[in-house]
């Protein structure tokens, strides 16, 4: 189900923001609010899985219209300071919608049942339609509209076996031939589409686009920070649960804090804009990643008092506050904006397709170092080991499954382990972090930015 919907999404998010460019933000921001919609209701009238999994997926492709246009439409007659805050503040609304979408969902599931997570969101898209199909700006007429369906049709279809691959890569295998395959044909078709946009005369991906050291720093910088900011965050949970014993109500109240803090730290970034240089201010944020992610690393073990913790996880929230905003409203600042749809459809996938690398590879890092832990503990039963290295964290599970004699033992290691793990991810984090701060400092340059003339297109 969650699969189908990101599948569609991952795969259709740059097509569909360069088709904004050409027939207009507005008409597509509005289809996307009613295919949304629509799917929604769909979901929540869904008579078995079947029709649930294309319901979402249907839900998917409204979802990544709505992502790719949203900042187009805030920052279409935006400049300077007014342009960047009006971005912190998308971006810190939609931290802000992150951290209270599980705890809202988790609670109607509880009370309204599974239903009520699709069918809320039916009002919302109603009242969103009525009210941006009244205060939206009309789009230009059309008129005749070139579109590149080849390289959009390529594109797509490179792109969905990429995030097949990626999402189920851990159960199928990430060796495994079926894995392997997606990751050829996504790859081989991938670079016909790249072959193709260096043709065209209206591509679906300007590649000139990367022709520009501040936007290729702001893509990098999104794309390695959704690798280190993903399995940062998805591993803090697996610490404060496997190792810590926390339940899920402490784990969430533990990292609360963290993302009021980036909240808060995100319009701060977007103020900052205006009086420093925003490479500086964007590697300051990934300053602070690395220094909380590794202090966080050195601070994991299964004895450490939670309080301990909050100050390196304000420190991480903080960090990712203040370099998140700023990366965005440089991509779009130093970009034509009849391309904004482009750029911000090539931020978004590239921030997909991070956080499944991420994901993949810290959890290759985490897996591992557990591997490690358990390897030097001959001494337990092999079933007990087998349990730990198959759980991945979950301790109930490995106490079902070995012996009573050795659950104590079992019960030590494991937190040991997971500890351990979870170090190891945060340490990974806090190298990819110095990798970005090194990568915006030398690509995102003051000189590089280019001042807003006249019309409000960049020079």
């Amino acid at each position: 189900m969650i699969i189908s919907y990101l599948i569609t999404m991952g795969a259709l998010t740059q097509v569909v923001g360069s088709l904004s460019d050409r027939i207009g933000r507005r008409r597509m921001y509005l289809l996307g609010l009613a295919l949304f919609t629509a799917a929604s209701i769909a979901c929540g009238a869904a008579p078995n899985t079947t029709f649930l999994d294309l319901a979402r997926a249907v839900q998917g492709i409204g979802g990544a219209v709505l992502m790719v246009n949203a900042l187009p439409l805030l920052s279409r007659h935006l400049d300077g300071e007014r342009r960047n805050m009006a971005i912190s503040t998308w971006g810190s609304a939609a931290t802000a919608a992150g951290l209270i979408a599980p705890l809202l969902g988790g609670a109607l599931v509880d009370t309204l049942g599974w239903r009520a997570i699709f069918l809320i969101n039916v009002p919302i898209g109603v009242v969103a339609f009525a009210i941006c199909l009244r205060v939206l700006p009309a789009d230009a007429p059309a008129g005749r509209v070139r579109i590149d369906w080849a390289g959009a049709a390529l594109l797509i279809a490179s792109l969905t076996p990429a995030d097949l691959a990626l999402l189920r890569g851990e159960d199928q295998g990430w060796g495994s031939a079926t894995t392997l395959t997606q990751f050829t044909i996504a790859a081989a078709l991938f670079a016909a589409f790249l072959r193709l946009q260096s043709r065209v005369g209206t591509p679906t991906l300007d590649l000139v686009l990367f022709r520009r050291p501040a936007f290729t720093g702001a893509a990098l910088a999104v794309f390695v920070s959704r690798v280190l900011t993903v399995g940062g965050t998805v591993y803090f949970v697996q610490y404060f649960q496997g190792s810590l014993h926390l339940s899920p109500t402490q784990s969430g109240l533990l990292l609360t804090p963290v993302f009021v803090a980036q909240m808060a730290a995100g319009m701060i970034g977007g103020k900052l804009l205006s009086r420093f240089a925003p490479g500086h201010v964007i590697a300051g944020g990934y300053a602070c990643k690395a220094a909380g992610a590794t202090a966080l690393a050195l601070a994991f073990t299964p004895t450490v008092s939670p309080w301990l913790l909050a100050v390196p996880l304000l420190v991480w929230g903080i960090g990712g506050g203040i370099a998140g905003a700023p990366v965005m409203a440089v991509a779009m600042n130093v970009t034509d904006k009849r391309q904004a749809g482009m750029v911000a459809g090539t931020i978004t996938s590239l921030a997909s397709i991070g956080a499944g690398i991420g994901t993949a590879l810290l959890g290759a890092v985490y897996t591992g170092r557990i591997a490690d832990v358990v390897a030097d503990a001959p001494h337990l039963p092999a079933a007990a080991l087998e349990a730990v290295l198959a759980a991945d964290g979950d301790l109930q599970r490995v106490l079902d499954a070995v012996p009573a004699d050795a659950r104590a033992a079992v019960a030590d290691l494991l937190g040991d382990a997971v500890a351990a793990g979870a170090s190891a991810v945060l340490l990974s984090s806090a190298g990819l972090a110095v990798l970005t701060f090194a990568l915006v400092l030398t690509l995102i340059r003051g000189r590089d930015l280019p001042r807003p003339v006249a019309g409000g297109q960049p020079a």
